[in-house]
């Protein structure tokens, strides 16, 4: 072939790759990104009673990794104009089916659209392997949220804020660090789930030694898991309990393993997390940047929650004068999934009211 024949045969190539590349940029469909078909009950499966108040529909939307998520989502009935929305999500290894979609219900009662979700690689959200919780992209779901939220032609985009429950609100606010769409924070009852990996409950096990022996554990169970070829399972809450349980987990065992909070998808409520979701907590610490949140935060907490320091400390690292801690007299730590006589819905509809305007 001589060179006359070559310099054609490129500019006919570079002719064909830019015809293609006007076609791509001319067709808004061309990098769509085509979400994972899930398999949505269409069932009204809570462990709540339906409200007449709101209407209730399914919705998927994804996150930057590629996984779509199922949500609920509700919406006062009438409601007109473009209303200000809350993403809602938790407790940590629950479904939207529990405590998330009471708290999304009842705010849509108050005039917000709301969206209760399953994280990544839980419920009827997308995401392999299953069961697998991660302080990054568990975060990115928050603001993915936010994306689908701020797109619909019903919600007000500057007007959207989110709601963690338990492990969740944890996760809320280290999204509120990042996304600076999301305009007001509520986490109840949290957790930081980095903390209470790395230093045990109430902070009993913070040292390298026990560190180290947990790592060397977990990456052992890996090894395991992959000679064969399943993730080993940690465990949901027991199905009985000794009689000397600590009474935070007999709280637990109330809620999960009973008719008040028992849902077949549920991980708390079944075969638990993935034994080595543990891994990323341990190396990923949560919260880092939560003092330069400049939006607002309110963290709700029971006088009498076991985890009550997660809150009490999350708050020392806040600064200005958008943030709050409300302590709730008498309640323990799962009276704030589900106990509507605990529950500041007054306060928090305020909350949300106020910067969400």
């Amino acid at each position: 072939m001589n060179r006359k024949t070559n310099l054609l045969a490129a500019a006919v190539l570079a002719m064909a790759c830019s015809t293609a590349a006007c076609a791509q940029q001319n067709n808004p469909n061309a990098n769509r990104f085509m979400e994972e078909k899930l398999n949505l009950t269409e069932a009204w499966d809570k462990v709540f009673t339906q409200s007449d108040k709101v209407e209730h529909t399914k919705i998927t939307f994804h996150n930057r990794y590629g996984i779509t998520l199922a949500a609920d989502l509700y919406a006062p009935k009438n409601a007109t104009g473009k209303l200000p929305a809350v993403a809602v999500s938790g407790p940590f290894g629950a479904v939207k089916e529990q405590a998330s979609g009471l708290y999304a219900q009842t705010l849509a009662e108050r005039g917000f659209l709301t969206i209760a979700f399953d994280p990544s690689f839980t419920g009827e959200s997308g995401g392999q392997p299953r069961y697998v919780a991660s302080p990054d992209i568990n975060t990115e779901d928050f603001c993915a949220a936010v994306d689908y939220l701020s797109s619909r032609d019903d919600v007000d985009p500057g007007r959207i804020g989110i709601l963690g429950i338990c492990g969740w609100g944890g996760m809320a606010v280290n999204a509120a660090a990042v996304d600076t769409r999301i305009k007001a924070t509520v986490a109840a009852t949290m957790y930081d789930m980095s903390r209470v990996t790395a230093n045990g409950y109430f902070d009993a096990a913070d040292s390298a030694d026990a560190r180290h022996e947990l790592r060397q554990q977990l990456n052992e169970q890996r090894t395991e898991d992959y000679r064969n070829g399943v993730y080993a399972l940690a465990g949901g809450v027991a199905d009985t309990l000794p009689a000397d349980a600590p009474q935070f987990v007999k709280d637990y065992h109330a809620y999960y393993k009973t008719k008040r909070g028992y849902h077949p998808r549920s991980l708390n409520s079944n075969g638990g997390w993935n034994k080595t979701s543990s891994l990323s907590f341990l190396n990923m610490p949560l919260l880092a940047y939560s003092g330069e949140i400049r939006s607002a935060v309110l963290l709700i907490h029971g006088e009498k929650a076991h985890s009550r320091y997660f809150s009490e400390d999350t708050r020392k690292k806040l600064k200005g004068d958008n943030k709050e801690l409300l302590i709730i007299p008498g309640a323990n730590h799962t009276d704030l999934y589900d106990n509507m006589e605990k529950i500041p819905f007054d306060k928090i509809a305020e909350f949300y009211g106020k910067y969400l305007r």
